[in-house]
């Protein structure tokens, strides 16, 4: 399924759309406009718990069960723009919760192969996108702090929950040249938003910003 097949869900969504890519300060015309479209098509209220419906288009992070969030909107759309999230792309999440950071991605065109930690919640996922007709998701239950080797090398690794530190195999399942991961290191102390760029057989680490997100189990 490509972007083209994902229409924007309502005018109400669009304006949240621009409303989060502006917060995240996207720079790149294109990349704004392919986030924006992104996040138009696919209504966050569909990711969220029943009673945080109402919330669903704030710009906070929201319980979606079993001791985990769904990230910040403006925050997902950052790290979104740091891997230069394009249609085509190959891109692996780690700690997908209720899968909206994978929904987005793969409403750009992107495929995504998703991990999430928590069975419980890697099954209300993968039914969840299933009903939603997401394609181009792959989901499963694990560890992904080891990665996804099946299907690499990818164009991006997107991790969506905080570690102390990456494991070189996870790192090594970037495509090289050109491949990106960003990631949140730390500990609920503190945590740095950190990306990599694979380029001339290495990899190069910029720690960027403070963030906030549910550490790795």
């Amino acid at each position: 399924m490509v972007l083209s097949q994902r229409k924007i869900a309502s005018q109400g969504w669009l304006r949240y759309a621009e409303m989060v890519v502006e917060r995240a300060g996207v720079l790149d015309d294109d990349t704004a406009e392919l986030l924006v479209k992104a996040f138009a098509a696919v209504p966050r209220d569909s990711f969220v718990d029943p009673g945080f419906v109402p919330r669903a288009k704030d710009d906070d992070a929201l319980p979606i069960g079993y001791g985990q969030t769904i990230s910040k909107p403006s925050t997902v759309a950052r790290m979104l723009a740091l891997i230069g999230l394009r249609p085509g792309m190959r891109v692996l999440e780690i700690g997908c919760g209720s899968g909206y950071c994978s929904a987005v991605m793969a409403a750009a065109g992107a495929d995504v192969f998703a991990v999430e930690v928590v069975g419980l919640l890697a099954q209300k996922t993968r039914r969840l996108l299933d009903q939603l007709n997401f394609q181009n998701i792959l989901i499963r239950r694990g560890d992904g702090r080891k990665g996804w080797i099946e299907h690499a090398p990818y164009d991006a690794i997107v991790i969506s929950a905080a570690f102390g530190a990456v494991e070189p195999e996870l790192v090594a399942q970037l495509k090289n040249p050109g491949g990106r991961m960003v990631a949140p290191i730390g500990n609920t102390r503190g945590q740095i938003l950190s990306l990599w760029e694979a380029k001339g057989g290495g990899v190069t680490l910029y720690q960027l910003e403070p963030c906030n997100f549910v550490e790795g189990q």
